[in-house]
């Protein structure tokens, strides 16, 4: 009998609130509190894997058991003729039993379809919010483990203010009403997405409360009672927190009612430290798209428009997704004084002189995830860069007669141990309840890195069988890798990063031949006719630009950081320009 590390005790339900998992042990929900192994240690790379053997995937739950696909190893069905017609009927079987939608038909089906498929997220009982299952929730973990892993050292102090506990001991997930209110552009941006509570315990508060949509308001509060002189100063924080905003159009991991983020937030003395610190924390998110998430964003500065609500500047890194829309996947706020003049964040600086603060505040969320998904995933589903990859490699051992399992089992299992002991996250998939053909299929819907088949041949000859997910079929199967540990671990190693630049250079080369560089509205207006994005110079009003967002359905994403030496000429107006900007759909 196969014991998995999925069973839980009690029956979970694990809704998108959370407190920072590793400086907080509790896990906290909005709905039914549910009692799961912890997620980070079931897909640490200190364990090897086994699947729950009861799972069920809607689009491949009727995968029929073909004779000999589940007996002879992937290498012996390769060298045997006599065996092809079998593979091959298997195979045109499997495929046709898929479910999912097919990207180019359509992208948001194929995108609901991978979540559901990929056992990532499903929705939640209220309209607008999701339930992020363990596999998902993995995958944020993962984003919060290599996040933190890469700026340890220049760190903001943890902190959260929310509706669990961490080592501060702090809860702050409801807001005074009164608190918005204060800075008058941020209750202007935000009141049309605030969920507000007028009634506690049976009587009408005294104030109504809000659910917290950001944490600029109640930070301010608090900073008020932290900082009193220039010696407490920089002051930063960081939390892992989940906001409410009460969105009309939700999906899943892009936009939903409730979700998951990092936010962090910083006091400083002077402008000059505010704005090195927003553009610092705007470069860490470009670097981290890049590196570990192999997304190639295209970073810049928000037009006054798409402002954060109380910000003086904001900061983007915009991505393209699969189907050419931009995702706006992190963003750095140089506060200015807003905030610190409205709640009068003070300190004595050092000639005695009371002075406001400085401040900064930046996020990236779970619509991280959704990135990767739409960035990455193909007709087969999801495919994650290998330094995201709650699981790196996936074993699949195969045997046909019954002698021949309890050897395939003890080299699988020897594999799974020289790649564990290499801190590479490997998962060995050992029941003998589904055929190798539906686990294959599975395990490219979860968009695992690597897949190595070992089967009887194999053992005999001392090798195994690799298959990279990102390059599908034989052209991505290579056969006879030696089982000698220093040559599997260092072929593995090498093949995930191979994967990941991969993965990185083919989004970029998407990216980059969908963008048009434009030098009138009429190209503009053909360019995201068509779908692409659109490059050209801008110094048009902001009544123009509200103006290409009416008659296009584009925003002005960003102008980007990088841009050419020289004066240009305005798109829109034919006036001067210094900058191009760039439009596009976005979500």
């Amino acid at each position: 009998m196969v014991h998995s590390v999925y069973k839980p005790q009690h029956t979970i339900f694990h809704v998108t609130t959370s407190s920072r998992p590793y400086h907080c042990p509790q896990r906290h929900s909005l709905m039914v509190a549910l009692r799961l192994p912890s997620v980070s240690a079931l897909f640490s790379p200190a364990a090897v894997y086994r699947p729950y053997p009861e799972i069920r995937w809607r689009c491949h739950r009727h995968v029929r058991r073909f004779s000999g696909v589940s007996a002879q190893s992937t290498a012996e069905k390769e060298a045997s003729p006599e065996t092809e017609p079998v593979r091959v009927a298997a195979r045109k079987d499997r495929d046709e039993e898929r479910r999912v939608t097919p990207l180019s038909q359509d992208f948001n089906a194929w995108y609901n379809d991978v979540i559901t498929d990929a056992e990532l997220a499903d929705y939640g009982p209220v309209r607008g919010t999701m339930v992020i299952r363990p596999y998902g929730y993995a995958i944020w973990e993962a984003i919060q483990r290599l996040f933190e892993r890469e700026n340890q050292g220049d760190w903001a102090q943890q902190h959260v203010f929310s509706a669990g506990n961490d080592r501060h001991n702090r809860r702050y997930q409801f807001i005074p009403y009164s608190f918005i209110e204060k800075e008058a552009s941020h209750v202007e941006g935000f009141s049309p997405e605030l969920a507000v509570v007028t009634i506690g315990g049976g009587k009408e508060l005294e104030e109504k409360l809000v659910v917290r949509p950001t944490s600029e308001t109640i930070v301010n509060h608090m900073f008020t009672q932290w900082i009193h002189s220039y010696r407490d100063l920089p002051l930063m924080i960081n939390q892992w927190a989940n906001v409410t905003r009460w969105e009309m159009r939700t999906k899943p991991f892009v936009r939903t009612l409730e979700f998951l983020w990092q936010e962090g937030h910083t006091a400083h003395a002077t402008p000059e430290e505010a704005e090195k610190e927003a553009l610092q924390m705007i470069d860490v998110y470009t670097k981290f798209a890049y590196d570990q998430a192999a997304i190639p964003v295209i970073t810049g500065r928000k037009s006054e428009v798409e402002t954060f609500a109380g910000a003086d500047r904001t900061y983007t890194i915009e991505a393209m997704m699969g189907d050419r829309k931009a995702l706006q996947a992190g963003t750095s706020h140089n506060l200015g004084q807003n905030f610190s003049r409205a709640f009068g964040t003070q300190f004595t600086d050092e000639n005695g002189q009371r002075q406001h603060v400085w401040q900064t505040s930046w996020a990236i969320s779970t619509r991280f995830v959704g990135g990767i998904i739409m960035t990455h995933g193909d007709d087969a589903g999801l495919m994650l860069p290998p330094k995201i990859a709650p699981i790196q490699v996936i074993i699949i051992p195969i045997w046909r007669k019954a002698d021949e399992q309890a050897g395939v089992l003890n080299a699988a299992s020897s594999v799974a141990e020289v790649l564990k002991s290499a801190s590479i996250k490997v998962q060995l998939d050992d029941s003998d309840q589904r055929t190798p053909g539906w686990k294959f299929n599975f395990w490219e819907m979860k968009g695992v890195p690597l897949r190595i088949e070992i089967g009887p041949r194999d053992i005999s000859s001392g090798s195994v069988v690799i298959s990279r997910r990102d390059v599908p079929r034989k052209q991505g199967k290579v056969f006879g890798i030696s089982m000698e540990p220093s040559i599997l671990v260092a072929y593995v190693k090498d093949k995930l990063d191979e994967i990941q630049s991969s993965l990185l250079e083919r989004a970029k080369s998407f990216r980059d031949s969908n963008i048009v560089d434009v030098s009138s509205y009429g190209e503009l207006k053909e360019a995201i006719s068509v779908g692409k994005w659109a490059r050209g110079p801008w110094s048009a009003s902001d009544a123009e630009e509200l103006k290409v967002k009416e008659e296009t359905g584009a925003t002005l994403r960003c102008f980007p950081f990088e841009q050419s030496p020289g004066m240009k000429t305005c798109l829109m107006t034919g006036n001067p320009a210094e900058e191009v900007a760039i439009f596009a759909k976005s979500y």
